[in-house]
């Protein structure tokens, strides 16, 4: 059988798209030409989002959507269109509250049936082929659905807009009168407490997340009140990741999340947002504590965004996939076989033992329950541990297994690869350079600021605008998709960070412009932001969201962009719409409060008690760059720091609540100001 006539989705620069367009579904693009034949024909829309390194969603495509007999099905019985969640993450977003609002779950792939109107009357996240063991299968349930739209049109009309209307005063909750204090986070911190995995680190059971921004939120807690435990999750927890199979031992960076509760078995997929955020929380570890393994980590995930996840133009790609040749994991594990075969004897046995791989293979098949024969390499005992074991001594053996490692790297590149999904998000890219930036300064790292310098750039060239409005997405030349919520928040996050690294003026501009169109374009009357612009294409809901995810929602980091650029700049305006965006959060943070840590990380630093420092001198002087690496290298996450150019000796002030004090012009005399 030939390959299929390729279906609409070969015009998409999306690689998720053109990853299915050559099934034989008649897959449509969103827009208006699919929704004009679903009113002509009178058919429901089918609605499939997902993302191009996304497990389930290649093993529906390879079940179903590859199936001539489904394709024809559906063809009979609906329009098909077809979403990558990360090129319309307010359709994703939109949808996914409708299946969670059904269902009470959510996931991907994300399946919604939807009138030609676009108001959702069924959800489901991954559906097999064929129905069995109690599950429907999605030949059975096209045919349930289209005999309901055909014989019950007007109730499953009237049903869906009953469920557009929950969902609705869901999305659209009111605006409070009571500002954030620390009562929430203190409730935060009880919350945390209480799911925290004391044995293995990290919160809750399996599957088990990295959550880097509720170690965020937590090492600044520890700050804010001088309670070690705070800081000791945080750093058991970064120690545990490190440890476990979620990271790459050979390649480095961090899979996607552990399916077990201890961090050992991942699921392999890796984000560009998850090793930005978790570089950060690496980053602010190591300035809490001084453990130079965490600083360790930061730099290694950034040699795997280099090497794996970076384009030749310095722009930060958006993933890897879990699977390769149809296999999740095959191109990370390996056997014990080819250890031996890759590395000298004494060598092999040594890596094997350091890195719990067995002859049987350490990989048990979560569906026979029997053991693989694969391994995935992850550390039974910390390294000076084992070493002092063996009577060796620790610089020895971690010389001897970078030696290992890296040849292993290199018959590992010879495999074939996993999908990298090569397009450029301005939000997860935002990320990346303030994760970039934040660890130059800590770490006085020049080639970091540079890397983080030339992306942000490269992103405000090539998906800014002469209007100051943002694109989402560019791939292969092709800037598209008008910018979101979070693309405005977390660029201008990345620029904050940036000029507090670099104090390029013009840095904090770029910054002030982003957030003044959050404020023209997003704001919402009972405060917050909106998902999407309020000139953008209309959905039947626009959306407010709060609540963190894998990544922090856009109004949390709004909430940090506005209330920094306040302290930075003094904008009456920025501190308003931040206080008016704290009010409208405080239901929800009220509710559930764990789920907004990001927006609490801000709230923290405000009550720290938050100060300003100006440093007044020159930049390139040595006056001027003690004062600063004083700033830069300890966990001072409540300070904002500026820099007034300046012909004398270098001197700095420091202001809290709107009052200054004396400047002051040695690093002792400016750390006492601070610790005061």
């Amino acid at each position: 059988m030939g390959t299929p006539t390729p279906n609409r989705l070969i015009h998409e620069k999306s690689p998720y798209l053109q990853q299915h367009a050559h099934n034989p579904v008649d897959w449509y693009p969103w827009g208006e030409e699919a929704f004009a034949q679903a009113r002509a024909e009178n058919k429901p829309i089918f609605l499939s989002i997902g993302y191009a390194t996304c497990h389930w969603c290649h093993v529906m495509e390879r079940e179903s959507f590859e199936d001539e007999d489904v394709a024809a099905l559906m063809r009979s019985t609906v329009v098909a269109i077809k979403v990558d969640r990360e090129e319309r993450p307010d359709l994703d977003m939109l949808y996914m509250a409708f299946c969670q609002a059904m269902t009470g779950q959510g996931g991907w792939p994300l399946n919604v049936i939807l009138t030609p109107e676009g108001q959702p009357f069924f959800a489901a996240t991954y559906l097999p082929k064929e129905s069995g063991f109690g599950h429907t299968g999605l030949k059975e349930l096209l045919g349930h659905l289209y005999m309901a739209w055909s014989t019950n049109h007007q109730a499953v009309i009237g049903s869906a807009s009953q469920l557009l209307e929950a969902v609705r005063v869901q999305l659209e909750t009111p605006a409070g009168t009571a500002d954030l204090d620390a009562a929430s986070l203190e409730t935060a911190d009880t919350a945390l407490t209480a799911s925290f995995d004391a044995a293995r680190g990290g919160f809750g059971g399996a599957p088990k997340f990295p959550s880097p921004h509720n170690l965020l939120f937590l090492l600044r807690e520890w700050r804010r009140t001088g309670r070690t435990p705070l800081r000791d999750m945080v750093t058991s927890t970064l120690t545990a990741m490190r440890a476990g199979g979620i990271w790459d031992h050979v390649g480095f960076g961090f899979h996607r999340y552990a399916t077990d509760d201890r961090w050992f078995l991942p699921h392999f997929e890796k984000m560009l947002y998850d090793q930005a955020l978790l570089a950060m929380a690496y980053t602010e570890g190591y300035l809490a504590t001084g453990r130079p393994e965490l600083r360790q980590t930061t730099l290694d995930i950034f040699e795997y965004v280099r090497r794996d996840l970076t384009s030749p133009d310095g722009l930060f790609y958006s993933a890897e996939d879990a699977d390769s040749e149809g296999v999740e994991g095959k191109f990370y594990v390996w056997t014990a076989a080819e250890i031996r075969e890759l590395l000298p004897p004494e060598e092999a046995g040594l890596f094997l033992a350091a890195y719990g791989l067995t002859e049987e293979g350490n990989w048990v098949s979560e569906a026979t329950g029997q053991v693989t024969g694969a391994n995935i390499p992850f550390l039974p005992v910390p390294l000076d541990r084992f070493a002092a074991d063996r009577g060796l001594a620790p610089e020895a053996v971690a010389a001897t297994l970078a030696r290992c490692r890296g040849i292993l790297l290199a018959a590992r590149e010879k495999r074939v690869r996993p999908l990298c999904d090569d397009k450029v998000l301005t939000d997860w890219n935002g990320l990346m350079v303030a994760a970039l930036a934040k660890a130059a300064r800590a770490f006085g790292d020049a080639a970091l600021a540079e890397r983080a310098s030339c992306a942000a750039a490269k992103l405000l060239a090539a998906l800014g605008r002469p209007s100051g409005r943002l694109l989402h997405r560019l791939r292969q030349d092709e800037a598209a998709i008008p910018g979101l919520l979070d693309d405005y928040a977390f660029l201008a996050w990345g620029l904050i960070e940036l000029y507090q690294t670099t104090f390029d003026p013009k840095l904090l501009s770029a910054a002030t412009e982003l957030a003044q169109t959050l404020l023209e374009h997003f704001a919402m009357p009972q405060g917050g932001f909106s998902l999407s612009a309020d000139d953008a294409e209309a959905l039947i809901v626009r959306q407010r969201v709060f609540f963190d995810a894998a990544i922090p929602s856009g109004n949390s980091v709004a909430f940090f962009v506005l209330t920094t650029i306040f302290r930075l700049t003094g904008r009456q305006e920025f501190r308003d719409a931040a206080t008016a965006l704290s009010r409208a959060a405080a239901a929800q943070v009220a509710e559930h409060t764990a789920s907004v840590s990001f927006l609490l990380c801000g709230l923290s630093q405000l009550l720290a008690p938050a100060a300003e420092v100006t440093v007044t001198g020159r930049t390139d002087a040595p006056d001027s760059k003690a004062l600063l690496a004083a700033l830069a290298g300890r966990y001072l996450p409540e300070v904002t720091v500026t820099v007034d150019p300046g012909d004398g000796p270098a001197v700095a002030r420091v202001c809290r609540a709107g009052a200054c004090q004396t400047p002051v012009s040695t690093p002792d005399a400016l750390l006492a100001l601070l610790h005061a």
